[in-house]
């Protein structure tokens, strides 16, 4: 049993690797990292606007569907159909509202940790210009009016930092950065 030479050896693992000349991928990039290292620190996913978000969607293509194919054809419909449109831009109206409102540049929404005293979650944002290489991380409450919630807290550094000349993501930098801002976000709580 013990003899399977596979068994022994630790799992490769492959370096992540980014277009350098696509901003949108270093982001990309950047962003996944960033939601790996906050899960590793103890915080899960908070996926309910999502969940609203896919909820509002599907009923925008079910009113589609419903006028597309309604039993009675266009002059007998005519009354369902202007319902059907109102309802299909009110609704596309609301999902613009949440993302502009409550989603903004947000990469992920989280509850707190468990067996934390903290009551709110985090905001975790992130922004990459175009054409700069200034990368702008954010963490803050995700409830700001929350007795526990605290300042946000920001870095802006350069993406060159963390990526080699091929484009291939210095994970245990850009590791520290992000958990070091973690850290300074939890420990001005403690200041408080």
């Amino acid at each position: 049993m013990a003899s399977d030479g596979a068994a022994a050896t630790p799992a490769k693992v492959t370096p992540k690797k980014a277009n350098l000349l696509d901003p949108h991928s270093i982001k990309h990039l950047l962003d996944e990292t960033i939601s790996d290292v906050v899960k590793s620190k103890g915080y899960t996913e908070d996926t309910r606007l999502g969940n609203l978000k896919l909820g509002i969607g599907a009923a925008v293509i079910a009113v589609a569907l419903l006028a597309q194919f309604y039993p009675k054809k266009f002059p007998q419909n005519r009354e369902f159909l202007l319902g059907c449109i109102a309802l299909y831009v009110v609704l596309n109206v609301v999902l613009l509202i949440l993302s502009y409102t409550k989603e903004k540049d947000a990469i992920l929404f989280t509850h707190p940790p468990m067996g934390s005293f903290n009551s709110t979650g985090l905001i975790i944002s992130s922004k990459l210009p175009r054409f700069s290489d200034m990368y702008t991380l954010t963490i803050a409450s995700a409830d700001p009016q929350s007795i526990s919630a605290n300042k946000p807290v920001h870095f802006t550094k350069s993406v060159t930092k963390w990526f080699t000349k091929e484009g291939v993501l210095v994970e245990g930098l850009f590791w520290k950065d992000v958990e070091k801002l973690i850290d300074d976000y939890n420990s001005e709580r403690k200041s408080k």
